[in-house]
């Protein structure tokens, strides 16, 4: 099911406002969230439109939950954070997704929650496709 007024359903420029595109996972589609001054920041959006996890069945919150795990494995790989902060919002963009967010000790926003889009730190075009490449091929999709 998908949402016309949805950005992650419609996956075009709704959705290239704020996230640059990795690839399709089983449970959903993976983001490079575009404020990066949290290197590695990814977001995992829900294959189908729905606004909670409640909404879906074990086997598919489980898949959602083994390609988080997956997704953090690549992040903690690739760029060596000291931490992953995971969140789940939606009360404004009601489509299930969780946004992973390395967190280096001494850096920006360490031992505090982190700032949902801060407008600190944008890449290039290529940058992006780049770090795109590397998580493609890392997470083999």
């Amino acid at each position: 099911m998908k949402d016309n007024n949805c950005a992650y359903c419609m996956q075009g420029e709704l959705v290239e406002k704020f996230g640059y595109p990795v690839g399709k996972m089983p449970s959903g589609y993976l983001y490079i969230f575009k404020e990066q001054s949290k290197m590695g920041r990814l977001i995992l959006a829900y294959k189908d439109h729905v606004s909670e996890i409640v909404d879906i069945s074990d086997e598919e919150r489980n898949q959602f939950f083994a390609d988080i795990n997956k997704v953090a494995k690549a992040i903690h790989k690739i760029f060596s954070p000291s931490k992953v902060n995971y969140g789940m919002y939606g009360d404004t963009g009601c489509h299930l997704h969780m946004h992973l967010v390395p967190k280096y000790e001494g850096g920006d926003e360490w031992g505090s929650t982190f700032t949902m889009n801060p407008d600190k730190k944008y890449l290039k075009e290529n940058e992006y496709e780049e770090m795109a490449k590397i998580l493609r091929r890392e997470l083999k999709i």
